[in-house]
């Protein structure tokens, strides 16, 4: 018995009341000695104005509500559909006002695209960055509507990119740049795409940001095996697949909203032996996955963001069909993509926008507690560990 006067002591009674006037005598007997408890838990789930659950509930807050980031969406989809229906898609998630920055965009055939797209798609403002060299190119295809096709949103309308940022994602800041690369003809009259200075101009166009997308790789000896591979060119592959994103978390993070989301990709080559994929990118990509847990926790402690990877399956991107390319032979891409569906357990074609919809659910409030992971899509080949369409597995 609690003293009249304790503040738990009315809404335990009127919850006892309402407990046994709801069952029988008989059961009610059989349940006397339980009342008090489920008292208790009547309270405690339904909340009391009593200032004695103050510091419970303060304490214990994400174990007894839905994430408010998703409960208004539940409610919104709970009202058009009814109680017991939730869908989750891009129309459930909300980015208008949000800004997202993707670096390493060029063309609409790889993941970059894609993530950005379904980015703009949920409303998001879309800027990029782009590697100087082929700068002029992809401007050129924008304005000639060279990837309208691939622009489509759901609503019927183009995706459009606010602006596009010369970006070289090796170079810290301008001291970096060295002579070669500033007399290179492909690099002649661009300025400020080192990465500090783009953080600096988006900054001064945007203010903060939300978003910011990884979507940049690059291994000059990347058709070599590992044993073939120079000092040079590994470093080399570290430095922009890997480094890079390091460098952008530290320049971009500062001007970043609290609750903002890094994202980058990977590939499945960090873990396992992927051959023709050589020059140092597995080990690049190793890395990256490494310090994308790491990032999680500093850039989440000091600056309230998350920081994910996707591990994504083969892709016919203008990049990756540029692996392994031999007159007369299928390519690097190619075979990995035979290789995908001839054994992973969803045996089905893996799409960009596949990539994309995990992207954006990655970059939204609906994933607002997961950070430090690699997230793969890819038909779930990660998982095997031994392939079926092997001489080895076919009977007589």
């Amino acid at each position: 018995e609690l003293h009249p006067r304790h503040p738990l002591s009315s809404p335990l009674k009127q919850a006892s009341k309402l407990i046994q006037e709801s069952i029988s005598p008989t059961r009610a007997t059989m349940l006397r000695s339980t009342t008090f408890f489920a008292a208790a838990v009547a309270v405690l789930t339904f909340g009391s104005s009593s200032s004695a659950f103050a510091p419970s509930q303060a304490v214990g807050r994400s174990s007894f509500r839905a994430s408010p980031a998703v409960y208004q969406q539940q409610k919104t989809a709970s009202s058009a559909r009814g109680s017991t229906s939730l869908s989750m898609g891009a129309a459930d998630i909300d980015l208008k006002g949000k800004v997202a920055f993707i670096a390493g965009v060029a063309d609409s055939s790889g993941y970059g695209w894609a993530i950005a797209r379904a980015l703009a798609d949920a409303g998001a403002t879309v800027i990029v960055g782009t590697w100087p060299p082929v700068l002029k190119i992809f401007q050129m295809g924008l304005r000639k509507g060279q990837f309208d096709e691939d622009s489509t949103l759901s609503d019927g309308s183009k995706m459009e990119i606010a602006k596009v940022y010369p970006l070289d994602a090796v170079f810290d800041s301008p001291e970096d740049v060295p002579d070669e690369i500033k007399g290179n003809k492909r690099y002649a009259g661009l300025d400020g795409y080192t990465i500090s200075e783009v953080a600096k101009a988006v900054e001064a166009d945007y203010g903060k940001i939300d978003i910011l997308v990884h979507s940049l790789a690059n291994g000059p000896e990347v058709t070599k095996p590992l044993l073939e591979t120079s000092r040079k060119g590994y470093l080399a592959a570290s430095s922009a697949s890997a480094y890079s994103l390091v460098s952008l978390v530290q320049k971009f993070a500062p001007i970043m909203n609290e609750g903002g989301s890094v994202l980058s990709l990977t590939y499945i080559a960090s873990e396992k032996v992927i051959p023709g994929y050589g020059g140092g990118m597995s080990s690049a990509k190793a890395q990256l996955e490494s310090d994308t847990r790491t990032l999680a926790y500093e850039a989440g402690r000091k600056h309230g963001i998350r920081v994910n990877t996707i591990s994504a399956g083969p892709l016919k991107s203008r990049a990756a069909s540029a692996i392994g390319k031999e007159p007369g032979q299928k390519t690097f891409i190619e075979y990995a993509i035979d290789y995908s569906n001839a054994n992973a357990p969803l045996g089905q074609d893996l799409y960009n926008d596949d990539v994309g919809n995990v992207g954006l659910f990655l970059c939204s409030p609906m994933a607002r507690c997961v950070s430090g992971i690699t997230m793969y899509v890819d038909n779930g080949l990660h998982v095997m560990g031994m392939a079926l369409d092997s001489a080895a597995m076919k009977t007589e």
